[in-house]
């Protein structure tokens, strides 16, 4: 190449790059981030969201937390030992998740606060603090005020999520959690 042929190279690719037309495609394979999917909800929930309506989406449940106007904040609560609390009502369905458990914690245990506190919001789900013969708790929806212990780890959030879903989800519960 002489050196007029590399200035209309090169002229070309300004050209082309810059018209609205342009000869480069972004990559495919980058994912496309879509900012504040969900209205009036943390950024640092937001991924927990996404999975409650994954989750429920998989077990057959179309569940847009959006439409449902579920907001959610982490923030100070100030009663001792709550990780988090769900307000509810005919126009209302905030979670709040506290600031120093979210601090402190995994993100299984986030996911687990955050799931049990949209259990309430939007499933309509109660506490329940039966356990199995080995004492570990039957739902993700124990209160922590009973003797059940979690056992919300990876090999059995498959369990706790398909009995939040189904709250009368007696097959999981005949085969029963692995023992830990």
């Amino acid at each position: 190449m002489n050196v007029s042929q590399i200035s209309y190279f090169f002229a070309f690719i300004l050209f082309a790059s810059c018209g609205p037309d342009s000869l480069f495609i972004e990559d495919p394979n980058t994912p496309t981030v879509v900012e504040d999917p969900y209205i009036d909800v943390d950024a640092r929930l937001e991924p927990f969201f996404q999975d409650f309506e994954a989750e429920a989406k998989s077990r057959g449940y179309n569940i847009d937390l959006n439409a449902l106007g579920i907001t959610g904040v982490i923030d100070q609560i100030s009663e001792e030992g709550v990780a988090g609390t769900c307000q509810y009502g005919q126009h209302i369905h905030h979670v709040t998740v506290d600031l120093n458990f979210w601090n402190n914690s995994s993100n299984t245990y986030k996911e687990f606060v955050v799931f049990h506190e949209l259990g309430h919001c939007v499933l309509d789900r109660g506490h329940r603090e039966d356990a199995f013969a080995n004492g570990l708790c039957k739902s993700i929806m124990r209160s922590g005020l009973g003797d059940c212990r979690d056992a919300y780890i990876n090999q059995n959030r498959t369990y706790y999520i398909d009995e939040l879903f189904n709250e009368d989800n007696t097959f999981q519960e005949i085969n029963g959690l692995p023992i830990l």
